[in-house]
């Protein structure tokens, strides 16, 4: 292992809430696909090495979107899994660094300086960090039986990515999850199952996940005026 540190982009998935005929990651704002975005934002953050989980049939598209990423730092493919959970395993699997940020595809614009701030963190011995945000939102929570009650936003955070690990924290998480045969989609809630601390550090508006088609111009729009 080695103080560097390796990003694991998730982009296997198809993104059907958004549409299109191509997955999510390869769908482009300001003429670059989301995973070229969030590679090149990755690499300006400190990340020595990107591995971008893909579905194998998707592997020439994904050539072709980051054949002109910025130079200098690995960036190569692997083949992701069925489940969010399964893509990640696999390419921890490939990771030989001491830190490891786990991140979404599907969030194109998180700034280089939070991608900095959380290597930061990890460097100074955090085991587990992750990005938050403040809920905006009123937040009713709904029973199995139709009712509803309010929820306090003041003691709820909506979790971005990327989230960062000591690399022995998070493969043994993964381990432990398959084990229990728990299905998680936050890496942070995985290692929690072994009782390591979260910590958390402020989010970013501009690390928004697109998931729908207004999300791609919200995000164009951002980019414009970042």
């Amino acid at each position: 292992m080695n103080s560097d540190v390796t990003a694991v982009v998730v982009a296997a998935g198809s993104g059907v809430r958004l549409g299109g005929t191509v997955p999510k990651a390869l769908r482009t704002i300001a003429g670059k696909a989301l995973v070229r975005h969030a590679v090149d934002n990755l690499i300006a953050g400190g990340c020595s090495r990107v591995i971008v989980m893909i579905a194998d049939s998707e592997r020439q598209a994904f050539e072709e979107a980051l054949q002109i990423a910025a130079p200098g730092p690995g960036v190569e493919l692997a083949v992701g899994g069925e489940q969010r959970q399964d893509s990640v395993s696999n390419g921890l699997a490939l990771v030989d660094t001491d830190f490891v940020l786990v991140h979404d595809a599907a969030r194109p614009l998180v700034p280089s300086s939070l991608v900095a701030e959380i290597i930061s963190q990890l460097r100074s011995g955090s085991d587990c960090v992750i990005p938050v945000l403040p809920v905006v939102d009123s937040i009713r929570e709904v029973g199995a039986d139709g009712r509803s009650s309010v929820i306090d936003r003041g003691r709820l955070r909506a979790v971005q990515t990327p989230q960062g690990f000591r690399t022995d924290v998070l493969v043994a998480a993964h381990r432990r999850v398959s084990e229990l045969g728990v299905e998680v989609t936050d890496d942070a809630a995985a290692v929690e199952t072994l009782g390591v601390e979260v910590q958390l550090i402020p989010g970013s508006e501009m690390a928004l996940k697109v998931t729908r088609p207004i999300d791609l111009v919200i995000a164009e729009q951002l980019l414009k005026e970042s």
